[in-house]
């Protein structure tokens, strides 16, 4: 196989630590690129020693030059509690990062991934969310600055590509868990196992009802790497997520029950614009990519419990 040399932006964060230790197994070069808003330096450490592993402290907010063959734009926060903490960077992050890496991009002629996210969609009309579907998103509510910043990135992706040519891939990431999370991101899968753990209540926004679709990191890192090395025509967007849905109360008992937890389940109000339903349409990544997820999700929060046991 071809060695390449690969930059991954927001390569110290739960999904591009995983895609560090991936693409090294497979025997390419890995330039990690975090400025640690998010990003943790322990969840790279284990890889300093590897001589094709290079970390590298830089925002992608602004300008930055490497020879590479392949960009993964991971960079951004991706929790409600880490996006909404600064608003305006989470845009600049979006915005800034995706010109400054197309730039880079377009001069060396690199293949480039866009992390896009399912939340694209908004709160959908449509269900499951197809990637033909323009989606229902308030520009102007609290999540609007990760919702709209990365709905922007998709249109700088598309019209660097129309323009300037430049060889593109587009994911739209559905919820996503598994080991490295961080244990305060305030994502419902990181809440409800800290919650259990520590015999605390276990909070659910809403009532309970609505819906999420939760993909294991390994089989979302497998749809990654497929799209990256996709034929060259196919620029997506594609969804990558687990079709099968559960209500945030299936999922709660899910975790008490692995946990073996005494913690009770307790009702508080739903955020603004939280979506209610999550699923995605994955056929076309069935037909482009051959891809599809393997992983059961009580297997996988077997082994994310797990990571957390040793962390909290």
């Amino acid at each position: 196989m071809l060695k390449k040399k690969i930059l991954i932006t927001g390569g110290a964060g739960f999904l591009g630590s995983h895609l560090c230790d991936r693409l090294l197994g497979e025997g390419h070069e890995v330039i990690c690129l975090d400025n640690y808003f998010t990003g943790q330096k322990q969840n790279v450490v284990h890889l300093l020693g590897n001589p094709y592993f290079e970390l590298i402290r830089h925002d992608v907010t602004m300008p930055f030059f490497i020879e590479v063959d392949e960009i993964y734009n991971l960079a951004c926060p991706a929790s409600p509690i880490h996006y909404q903490y600064n608003a305006i960077k989470t845009v600049k992050t979006s915005v800034m990062g995706a010109i400054n890496m197309l730039g880079l991009a377009k001069r060396i002629k690199a293949r480039i991934l866009q992390a896009s996210t399912s939340e694209v969609y908004g709160d959908p009309e449509v269900h499951p969310q197809v990637e033909s579907y323009w989606g229902h998103v308030n520009p102007i509510g609290i999540r609007s600055c990760y919702d709209e910043g990365k709905r922007i990135a998709e249109t700088l992706f598309v019209n660097y590509h129309q323009q300037n040519n430049v060889r593109i891939k587009i994911m739209r990431i559905f919820n996503t868990y598994g080991p490295r999370m961080h244990p305060h991101d305030g994502r419902v899968v990181s809440n409800f196992i800290v919650q259990a753990l520590k015999g605390e209540d276990m909070t659910i926004y809403g009532d309970g009802s609505q819906s999420r679709s939760f993909c294991y990191v390994d089989d979302l890192l497998d749809g990654m790497v497929r799209l990256m090395n996709s034929r060259e025509e196919f620029t997506g967007p594609v969804n990558i997520g687990n079709p099968n849905e559960f209500t945030m109360i299936e999922l709660a008992e899910k975790v008490i029950r692995l946990t073996g937890s005494k913690s009770k389940i307790i009702f508080l109000p739903l955020p603004e614009d939280d979506p209610a339903h999550r699923q995605p349409d994955i056929t076309l990544a069935k037909k482009e990519l051959g891809w599809e997820p393997k992983v059961m999700l009580d297997d996988g929060l077997v082994k994310t419990i797990d990571y957390f046991k040793s962390v909290i």
